[in-house]
Formats: structure tokens, sequence, C-alpha cells
């Protein structure tokens, strides 16, 4: 019987375009150390990079989910690299290729999955001359998942464009974020695409320190197109408020309010997160406590005042503040009144106003900074002056939740720029902000901190972050500082310092299941069309987030 060409594929199939291609076989290592990989020769080891999934079929049926983390060339015959020979003869290259030389790559098992079981902790190894293939889409998906309501596609794992990996949202805002990288590797765009994921499936509350004005309406990418900020991509989700209403509406944003700060607001503890920007000294910080508690909330006004000089007589004359300090102090603070959002005259509550919004409104703030965004002082000013107030007002709403006498508040994410400007170990442990990454959603409020210089925050702050997006550092001690706490950090340190300079990120911690190498989407069109259908609905919103909604009652 003749069977027609076009059915011989029935009868006689081949392989599929995703079937696992094997790399080689397991011949050393250890559970520290990663494994030794002999490579077929068929492989050809410049199709192999860092960063890449591997496999490792053990006894059992048992899968370990594995990083390639170093290349490594080898041979059989050491006189072979003094005396190289010549392979011009396809003969004789093909007798040397895979017996007197070879390749060898090192990979770190990350998990080990079972037939039909979940992804879990590698405890063990597989044994010698197990073999080794390429990650299929299926072994991806079986550890990262499918993308759900819960789960958000950040990007691909590296050579694997036709899977994804998704984030866990909720275990994201758990705990405090970190997206490092050197200047121009994207961190503004990393940040505008998990704040994007947040906002579409209603995992928390965003308040955004804006520096630069590039998350509010639109920021102009590389390409020197316009692109969407997170009001475009969820109109009326979105609030934006600003320090400069000039400018924000001279680039055609309208924004919800200016916002004023008066003199007689601003504490001691605001001006000493000033210390290391102002190069306040000790004695100026203990000069201004004693100031408030002698002049009271007037204390600044009186200080910056030139006139000033029978009350500098006065304290000079019945403090222990000596004169050189009392000027010293006066000069430096004198440099609020170029800040045109700082004022003399008594102003509407900034921060009740900010508390509407995100509480009862449940809506998203960003704070633009316009032309004050240059001026790091004003800057770390006002993050830690709102930040600190808005943090005592969740503790008072959580402490009254817990008593009964009103709703728990919906989980806070405040992201912050400059991070290490806040987060420095001299400062760390009396700012806001170290307060709120040591506390672990205690009171229902995390960090997002963005920064190129990690190594500038606080060790105990870096070791409190769960979850850590990273593009490219080449500062070792920045290297370091990322992997501080991290399983495996040895192994990754190559990995890291050789991502592509744009759109690679490496993801560790709390949201991912392990450390995964991802090219991460492109901000472009498609990706605001796909937000667009995967945002939950709005009612979901008073389900997640609504004040005394069920699903925060049981967390």
């Amino acid at each position: 019987m003749v069977y027609p060409a076009e059915n011989l594929d029935e009868w006689f199939p081949r392989a599929l375009p995703d079937s696992p291609t094997r790399l080689g076989v397991v011949v050393g290592g250890s559970l520290s150390r990663g494994l030794a990989v002999k490579l077929d020769r068929e492989q050809t080891i410049e199709e192999l990079a860092v960063g890449r999934y591997v496999v490792v079929r053990g006894a059992n049926d048992t899968r370990f989910f594995c990083m390639l983390t170093d290349i490594a060339l080898n041979n059989t015959n050491p006189a072979i690299q003094n005396h190289p020979p010549d392979l011009s003869d396809p003969f004789l290259r093909d007798v040397y290729i895979g017996t007197a030389v070879f390749g060898t790559v090192y990979v770190t098992p990350m998990l080990s999955i079972e037939e039909g079981g979940e992804p879990r902790p590698v405890k063990t190894i597989p044994s010698h001359f197990m073999p080794v293939f390429n990650a299929t889409v299926e072994d991806v998906n079986a550890v990262f998942g499918s993308e759900d309501d819960r789960h958000f596609n950040v990007g691909a794992p590296l050579e694997l464009e036709q899977t994804q990996v998704n984030l866990d949202l909720k275990r994201l805002v758990e705990r405090s974020v970190g997206v490092f990288g050197k200047s121009g590797t994207g961190k503004s765009f990393l940040t505008r695409m998990l704040l994007a994921g947040i906002i579409a499936r209603r995992m928390a509350v965003n308040l955004v320190f804006d520096m630069h004005n590039d998350y509010g309406w639109e920021a102009p990418d590389e390409r020197g197109t316009k692109a969407k900020g997170l009001a475009q991509l969820f109109p009326g989700q979105v609030a934006v408020i600003t320090l400069d209403d000039e400018s924000t509406r001279r680039r055609g944003v309208r924004p919800e309010f200016e916002v004023k700060l008066s003199y007689d607001e601003i504490e001691p503890e605001d001006i000493a997160s000033l210390r290391a920007t102002m190069n306040l000294s000790d004695a100026m910080i203990d000069a201004a406590y004693t100031l408030r508690k002698r002049w009271g909330s007037e204390w600044i006004r009186r200080l910056i005042d030139p006139d000033s000089v029978e009350d500098f007589d006065d304290v000079v004359a019945n403090t222990n503040i000596g004169s050189g300090t009392l000027s010293a102090l006066q000069r430096r603070l004198q440099r609020f009144e170029r800040w045109g959002f700082l004022t003399s005259e008594p102003v509407t509550d900034s921060v009740a106003k900010i508390i509407q919004l995100l509480v009862q409104h449940q809506k998203h703030v960003v704070l633009e900074f316009g032309r004050f965004g240059n001026e790091l002082e004003a800057y770390i000013l006002v993050a830690n002056y709102l930040t600190r107030r808005i943090r005592e007002r969740y503790v008072a709403m959580v402490e009254q939740a817990l008593g009964g006498s009103g709703d728990e508040p919906p989980q806070l994410l405040i992201t912050i720029e400059e991070a290490h400007k806040f987060l420095d170990p001299s400062v760390a442990g009396q700012t806001t902000f170290g307060i709120i990454a040591r506390e672990l959603r205690k009171y229902n409020v995390t960090l997002l901190i963005v920064d190129q210089r990690p190594s500038g925050i606080d060790e105990e702050v870096m070791s409190q972050i769960g979850t850590r997006v990273t593009a490219l550092l080449d500062n070792d001690r920045d290297i370091n500082a990322v992997l501080t706490g991290i399983n495996g950090a040895s192994s990754l340190r190559e990995v890291l310092a050789r991502l592509d300079t744009k759109q690679q990120a490496i993801i560790m911690g709390h949201a991912v299941p392990m450390p995964v190498v991802v090219r991460t989407r492109t901000y472009d069109q498609s990706f605001y069309e796909a937000i667009a259908r995967s945002s939950l609905p709005v009612e979901d919103a008073q389900r997640r987030l609504g004040t005394g909604g069920q699903e925060r009652r049981l967390r």
C-alpha cells in the first residue's frame, strides 16, 4: 500500500522544534560550587552564553533546573596548549574536537522538579554522566507558571523568547523592592513596567516621588519618541500632583493639586535627613532641636531672617549653641528661600489630601518635582517630610483596625529615586525610609527603591529588600551589595557583570522561585495594548484594595 507523501510525517515524525537539545553530561561538581558539564562534540561552545537555563535529567524522573554560570575550554593533554595542531585539515579537526580538546560549562542547580510535582529548593545533585539539555518552554513554564490576576509578565528568559517570566506581584509588594543598574541601563523603564503591573493587578496603591518627571503623563525615550506614563496607561486611576505647577502645565499635564509646605510645619527630624547633602554637622542638628524647643513652630522663619540679630544674641547667651554653629545653620537653611513650594503662609494639609487619594479614592499618586528635581536637597526634604507623616497616619489607621475601631488601609508602595541618599549607613537608622525597610510591611507600607549605587545603601537595609531587579553593574562593590544574602551569589557574579547594557536584567528574591535573567518586555505600543487587555476590572479594586475587604482580612 502506498501512502501519500504528505502523510509521511505522521508515520515517521521528525524532532519538534521545541524538543530539548542535548548539551552534554555531568562529569563533576558539588552542591555549593555547581556542576561541571562536558559538552558533546556536536555542541558548538560559541552558541552558549551565561544566564541560559539548562535541565539535568536525574534518576527517578527528577529534573534539575540550572543556570549556566561559566564556560571553559579543556583538554586531555596539556601539551596541546604549547603545540597546537594544524586543524586546516577537516579530518584532523574532527579527530581532535570532542576527544583531545572539549568544552566544559558550569551550571548551578536552582530547583528540582519531580514528575507531576511542584518546583522545590535543591538539596542534592544529580549523579555522574546524567544528560544535560537546553531548557524547553515546558520546563520554564513549570517553574514560572502562567500569567494571571496575580502574576505579571516581565520578559522572557535568554534564548527562550517564546515563553515568559511571571513575577508574583503579591509577594513582590509584601516586602521592599530594589531596582538597580548603572546609569543608562533603563532603570526608569523597568520601574515604570513594574508599577504598571502592580496597578493593573490592583496589588497596592502607589506613591511615586518622581524626581525627573518620568512616571506621570509621559517621558521621552532614547529614540526621541514619547513613552506613556502611568496616568496615560491608567486614566482615572492615577493622580498627578506637583511641586512646580508652572512646569507641569507647560508639559501639558493638569495636576490634581500643587503641593505647598509651610516653614512652620518643618521639624528638626526633616532637617536631619539633609545631613549629608547640605553638610550639616551634629552640632547644627542639635541646634535645630534646641531652636524648635525655644522658638516653637516659627523657628525656621526666625532663623533665616537676616534681621534676627537680637534673637541670635539671646540664643547664644542662654543656650550652649555657639555663634559659629548658629550662623552656619542659618546660611544653609537660607537655601530654602529659593524653593517656591516652601512658604511662610499657612497652607492646606498636603498629607491629608494624599492620604485621601490613596485610601479613600484608591488612586495612585505621582508627585512631580518639576524644576526642583534637579536639586537633590529639595527632593530629599520633600520625600522625607511627606513619607514620615504618611507613615505616622498609616500606623494610626492600622492600630485602629487591629483594635476594631477602623478599617485597615490598603497596601502602600512608595517609590524613591537616588535611594542611597536616604539609606546611607550614617542616616538609615534614623530616617523614615530605613524604618520602613526594616518593618517588612508591618504597617502596610513598603518601598520601591531605584538606585545606581547599591553599595551606598546600608547593609542591613539591603538585607531586608525582598526582590531585587538588577540591570548591568560593573562596579565590584555594587555587585557585592546586590548579591548580599542571595544563595549562590558567587556563581551569579559573572552573570550579573555580563548583562547587556539595555533590556536585560537579573531578578532575584521573594517574587520569583529562583534567580532569573530576562530580556525585559519592550515598553511600546504592544505593551500598552497588553496592559489594557490584562488589567483587572475596577470593581476588583474594592475587593483587593478596599479597606476592610475580605481578601485583606485573610492575610
